[in-house]
């Protein structure tokens, strides 16, 4: 676990894929829970941890995971959150390019809860929900391509339902129509910077998560323009 941001209300966490934030019916251990162990062993904290989930990630994208550490924290968090306080950018690799490089997506979403899975439409349809997201690709090896993302709405996979709907699935997601899997079963999705004003010391604070240990994230991330 590695601890990217820590104080008295808040601690931010860099989440590997594969772990979960919350418990669910598979019974692994959820980050919460090792984040609580955590503060109960540095702080010699007696009885129960309190730690407040503010927000989640799939399990199989990694990056920034914020966590509250006091009740204060936590219903100031989940205001801003709602109000879009919270400015979040993921990083995404495909395989293939979009045919204009910079721009925004438009669709309406349609969740369907049996099979996990969204569906994207050009116009509005029965039980859909509007999503935009602003998008630039901004880096690439040999064979991929690097897009940076910012979410206008918070869609159920939202960002791997829109840049499949356009033709350039994220690297091993296979829900969504890319062609093989990651080995370590990931998918290419990162959030990669997290930025808002601390909802109780009103600083600033901007967050940039590590990279997975995946020697292509890094050969990528070499393209990028500082």
């Amino acid at each position: 676990m590695i601890i990217v941001y820590e104080d008295n209300h808040l601690i931010i966490v860099y989440k590997q894929s594969g772990e979960i934030v919350q418990g669910d019916k598979t019974g692994d251990e959820p980050l919460s829970e090792s984040v609580k162990a955590y503060i109960k062993e540095k702080y010699q904290k007696p009885g129960n941890v309190f730690l407040g989930v503010v927000h989640r990630l799939d399990r199989p994208v990694a990056g920034l995971v914020v966590f509250a550490r006091t009740g204060k924290a936590l219903s100031r968090l989940n205001e801003m959150f709602r109000k879009g306080e919270v400015h979040k950018t993921y990083w995404a690799i495909t395989k293939d390019a979009p045919t204009v490089l910079m721009g925004t997506l438009h669709h309406w979403l349609v969740r369907n809860e049996k099979q996990n899975k969204s569906y994207a439409y050009d116009h509005e349809v029965p039980n859909s929900k509007e999503a935009f997201l602003n998008y630039r690709v901004i880096g690439h090896s040999t064979n991929y391509y690097l897009w940076e993302v910012q979410l206008l709405t918070g869609r159920h996979h939202q960002i791997r339902c829109q840049l499949a709907h356009v033709g350039c699935p994220i690297r091993g997601d296979l829900k969504y129509g890319a062609k093989r899997s990651n080995p370590d079963g990931s998918i290419s999705l990162l959030s990669h910077s997290i930025s808002f004003v601390h909802p109780v010391s009103k600083k600033n604070i901007s967050i940039d998560s590590p990279l997975p240990d995946e020697p292509l994230w890094h050969d990528i991330a070499k393209s990028v323009e500082k």
